[in-house]
């Protein structure tokens, strides 16, 4: 295993896929050459020595017809009939015939030459009419490699006078066995070679992207976001280059996202603060100040003590919604009772920037289960958000209606509505779509969750330039114990 460098001292491991996949490809080719060429050089040679005995049996056969149960005749003419015989066919290339009389002893060879190397027959075998020529392959002392084939004579009278032996050289069909093999084997590592050359090819079209790709990856995880892979490949490497650029994108969203996220709040939390620490030094100057200036300083220090006990609160309720452990506590309500306080709160901040807010409610509707604290939240949270992207002069409009076992809570404003680019990403964690505004972003993602454990539906609707609308889908308690009914059901 290796290591590779970048320019910030990174040290990247590269594994040893790339050494197994190739001996992988190694073994598996050679051993199925192996498997071939041996299999081939069996039947190469079954192939020649077959060919082999068939010339000795044919050459048997037409010893046989020559002879046939020959007449009466002594050892002499039994002598006289084979040397005629042989002396006709000592033309025969890789051919050698033998003749001898009854006592084995020899009488003539068609190469004129008598080795006493070949044993005529084997010791105490004994000839009959009907015997079989005996094919015997065996290697002489002197390290030759022979085939041999002996076929006994009898005359008419069954009286054996002598026998024929046939004898083929197989030294040059060893060598061409030998020839074929070697072909074989040169072809056969040829072929290997190019498995070889072309899975190291294919297996570094793999192992290099990856390679980089874990290069990538290791930069990007150390804070390196704007770095990219170059797709080079439109296949399953391609889509995983794409993957880690979106990821880099994504990360780089998100770390920017979270450094907006953490000016926001601190400015959020800083600004009452300082107000705060102002007034109370302004009102620890002395005696002699005047009342009214006093009221007014701690009308403005409660003031900011909400503000910033509320941006404490919603950066307690995102801990809880990152951890999954946020409480609530259902019960049996009265929607319009929280959403009526909701409005009531924001009457008086709505008149002082000279804003319409108009609550149409209601007479009544079915009760819910929801946590109080909770939902009127979720109405803060929203009536708040229309009313900060609401221009003066402005309005806001509250509306409750009741349709197919759900309540729909929808506050509309005529305000700068929201660029579809960011509608989608509303309620993400710490997205803020218009950044010159106060606020954490984190306050519509505290929404969705809560009216999500509600199992209720957040939709908003907006056009830029005219305004936005968020319609809260709440189940009325008759929907929502079907719905659990059926959840059991299924389990």
């Amino acid at each position: 295993m290796g290591k590779l460098i970048n320019s910030d001292g990174l040290k990247i491991s590269v594994t040893g896929t790339k050494k197994r996949w190739i001996l992988s490809a190694l073994v598996l080719s050679t051993g199925i050459f192996a498997l071939i060429i041996v299999l081939f050089s069996f039947l190469i040679k079954g192939y020649f020595y077959n060919s082999v005995k068939k010339e000795l049996y044919a050459r048997t056969e037409e010893a046989s017809m020559t002879f046939g149960l020959m007449p009466h005749i002594n050892s002499e003419g039994f002598r006289n009939l084979v040397i005629s015989y042989i002396e006709n066919h000592k033309n025969y290339e890789n051919l050698q015939i033998i003749a001898c009389d009854k006592k084995n002893n020899f009488i003539i060879s068609s190469d004129g030459v008598w080795n006493s190397n070949y044993n005529f027959l084997k010791s105490g075998y004994i000839p009959t009419t009907d015997s079989t020529p005996e094919i015997v392959t065996e290697y002489l002392p002197s390290g030759e490699h022979i085939m041999t084939s002996t076929k006994a004579f009898f005359n008419k009278s069954k009286v054996y006078m002598g026998s024929i032996k046939y004898v083929i050289s197989l030294n040059k069909i060893d060598k061409l066995i030998i020839i074929w093999i070697v072909v074989l084997t040169c072809l056969g590592l040829i072929i290997i070679g190019i498995i070889t050359f072309y899975a190291t090819r294919f297996i570094n079209s793999l192992i290099n992207p990856v390679t980089e790709i874990s290069k990538i990856a290791k930069l990007i995880a150390h804070g390196n976001f704007s770095i990219k892979i170059e797709k080079k490949y439109k296949d399953e490497i391609g889509e995983l280059c794409d993957t880690v650029n979106y990821m880099a994108k994504e990360l780089g969203n998100a770390e920017k996202i979270k450094n907006d996220f953490i000016s926001s709040v601190s400015h959020e939390i800083r600004t009452p603060l300082t107000a705060i620490k102002g007034w109370a030094e302004t009102m620890n100057m002395g005696e002699g100040m005047d009342k009214s200036v006093i009221q007014k300083g701690l009308n403005i220090i409660v003031h900011e003590t909400e503000r910033l006990s509320k941006i404490v609160e919603e950066l307690l309720d995102f801990s809880s919604l990152q951890s999954g452990i946020m409480a609530v506590s259902m019960d049996k309500l009265d929607i319009l009772a929280e959403l009526g306080e909701a409005v009531y709160i924001f009457k008086e901040r709505a008149i002082s920037e000279n804003k319409a807010l108009v609550y149409n409610e209601p007479k009544m509707v079915s009760p819910i289960m929801g946590d109080r604290n909770r939902l009127k939240q979720v109405f803060i949270n929203v009536i708040d958000n229309a009313l900060k992207y609401t221009s003066e002069g402005g309005g806001i409009s509250v509306s409750v209606t009741e349709k197919n076992s759900h309540i729909c809570v929808s506050v509309t404003d005529n305000g700068c509505g929201i660029a579809k680019s960011h509608l989608s990403r509303i309620t993400e964690k710490f997205y803020k779509a218009n950044s010159t505004q106060r606020g954490s972003g984190i306050g519509l993602a505290i929404v969705s969750e809560i009216v999500e454990i509600h199992r209720g539906t957040l939709e908003i609707i907006s056009e830029e330039g005219f305004g936005t609308t968020v319609n809260i889908f709440l189940p009325v308690i008759k929907q929502i114990s079907d719905s659990i009914s059926s959840e059991m059901e299924e389990k």
